[in-house]
């Protein structure tokens, strides 16, 4: 037997690397982030533009509404299919190898609308088509994008890192349709197509001069399915997780109102144009930017809950004002205040996110949140257009706007995450001891560890038993429990279940510091000279029915 789950110490966890220097611009001082930030700039001003060209050229080739939003749709759509099966490959895939792939895929799709749109072939079906795929590529390419970033710097620079991403997805966004509108109307759409197939060009270079440590395969190496399930099971467990998801699933669902009737705000309510809704677009953009730079100076005077709680209130006090049909000056004031409180949220809980997750899992649990943060954009942007008919845009607005103060102070009591915890592997389980090999897809696994613990300790005990029960289910556990021996009531036994032997073997390598610390403090209650037992069930093979297993 081993007693690989409970040694009685854990290795000292590694020193932490020092604070960072520079503030908030610091990881652009590190060569690989700096190449590969510039070109994300560059490959999302490509893709603005491409959109605009797309955008206008389904209006010449139809007049039908229906056919603007099936193009809205191709785009989105992918992103709902296929965020959770994008993040599972981005944890069992080389990801700049992955990364490169996607890229060479997105250049064609924008090759082949270039030629369509230099032969005059264009329809409104390849238009769609075309604009599916190249969802489907956006969709693979947003949680491996995000996964690679603390791993291009080190941990104490990990926020400024993802505030330097959203501040350059909002300099895209901010000169992507105005480049992309200036060449569309001098050149045409097929130039324009053209300069995006540059900017993958761009981006393809500066992935392929990076030369990543990959992770080495064997035997223990996650394939698709599994790693789908154990990415599942991982989300489900996290309650870390759950919090974030919580906060962010709220924000978004109100705060979408904004962004669901803008145009029928430009149209309506401030009488204007076109090119006035274009304007009030561009000031969201800049107050995003403004927003992304102010972010690290108030880090130093709130914290994570405050800086939600606040975006909350600016977010809704905008989108009250805006019923109000204020002067279109004072329109534009509004949207840049509330582009910056905006992307103060979303960079604030996209990087409590990013710290909570270990790396073996990240592409799938940031996949997870993706998704949540589509789905209450989405489903906020029904929500708020129907009930828009039923009230009226303004009352739709006002109903909004409090329904995001509201939430927002309900929700500052489930305080985010801090994400300071040591979340690299302990690999402080030793292998365990086996009378013969066994096959790694052998299963499940039934995995006992048994304890003596003093009577007045058993409720501290089992309140630091059922903490690092959270750690087994989300390492690979899919069933947990604890029981005593009715004939010795200080014996008591935990047991687990993973589906199968190399699911197991897994969990030693997942098993980070920071769960390494809870189980000493569990093992702190165990009475006795040696260490608790453990023992390994594997499900028994019958000769004529096969392996034993689930029921």
């Amino acid at each position: 037997m081993s007693d690989h789950t409970h040694g009685a110490t854990s290795p000292a966890s590694p020193a932490a690397p020092p604070p960072a220097a520079g503030g908030a611009f610091a990881p652009l001082r590190r060569p690989v982030f700096a190449v590969l930030w510039g070109a994300t700039v560059l490959g999302n001003t490509g893709s603005f533009m491409r959109d605009v060209a797309s955008a206008w050229i389904v209006t010449d080739l139809s007049a039908s509404p229906a056919a603007v939003g099936m193009v809205q749709a191709a785009a989105m759509l992918p992103v709902f299919l296929l965020a959770i099966p994008a993040g599972v490959l981005s944890d069992i895939l080389d990801r700049r190898r992955f990364l490169i792939g996607i890229q060479i895929a997105l250049g064609v799709v924008s090759a082949a609308l270039m030629l369509l749109s230099m032969s005059g072939l264009m329809t409104v079906s390849s238009l769609v088509a075309l604009t599916f795929l190249g969802g489907v590529g956006a969709a693979l390419m947003a949680p491996t994008w995000q996964s690679i970033v603390p791993e291009l710097v080190p941990r104490p620079e990990l926020k400024s890192a993802v505030a330097l991403n959203s501040l350059g997805i909002n300099i895209a966004r901010s000169i992507g349709p105005a480049v992309g509108g200036l060449l569309l109307a001098s050149f045409g759409a097929a130039v324009t197509y053209g300069a995006d197939v540059a900017s993958y060009v761009l981006v393809i270079a500066a992935l392929w001069w990076w030369r990543r440590d990959a992770g080495a395969q064997d035997e223990l190496s996650e394939r698709f399915t599994g790693a789908f399930r154990a990415g599942l099971r991982y989300a489900r467990a996290s309650r870390e997780l759950h919090v974030v998801l919580l906060r962010a699933v709220f924000f978004f669902f109100f705060a979408s109102a904004v962004w669901a009737l803008l145009p029928l705000v430009a149209r309506e309510l401030l009488k204007g144009d076109a090119a006035y809704y274009g304007v009030l677009l561009g000031s969201v953009g800049a107050g995003a930017i403004a927003g992304a730079l102010l972010l690290p100076r108030l880090r130093a005077f709130a914290t994570a809950d405050g800086l939600v709680l606040g975006a909350a209130f600016v977010t809704a006090a905008a989108t009250a004002s805006l019923a109000f049909a204020p002067p279109r000056w004072l329109a534009l004031v509004v949207l840049l205040a509330m582009g910056g409180a905006w992307i103060i949220a979303l960079t604030t809980l996209n990087a409590t996110a990013q710290s909570i997750l270990p790396n073996w899992v990240r592409g799938r649990a940031l996949a997870v949140y993706l998704t949540a943060f589509n789905g209450a954009m989405a489903c906020g942007s029904i929500t708020w257009g129907l009930v828009a008919q039923q009230i009226g845009l303004a009352a739709a607005l006002l109903v909004a706007g409090a329904g995001l103060v509201v939430a927002g102070l309900i929700l500052h009591r489930v305080k985010l995450p801090a994400g300071e915890a040591d979340l690299t592997p302990a690999m402080h389980w030793p292998e365990p001891l086996l009378a013969a090999p066994v096959e790694n897809d052998r299963g499940p696994v039934l995995i006992l560890i048994e304890y003596r613990i003093a009577p007045e300790d058993r409720p501290a005990f089992l309140d630091a038993l059922y903490r690092l029960s959270a750690a087994r289910r989300r390492d690979g556990a899919y069933n947990w429990g604890v029981t005593e021996d009715a004939a010795d009531p200080s014996l008591m036994v935990e047991w687990f279940m993973v589906e199968s032997w190399a699911e197991h073997l897994r969990q030693h390598r997942r098993v980070s510091h920071a769960d390494a610390d809870v189980q000493s403090e569990v093992l702190k209650f165990h009475q006795g000279d040696a260490p608790p037992r453990a023992r390994h069930l594997i499900g028994a093979e019958h000769p004529a029915r096969g392996q034993g297993g689930h029921s």
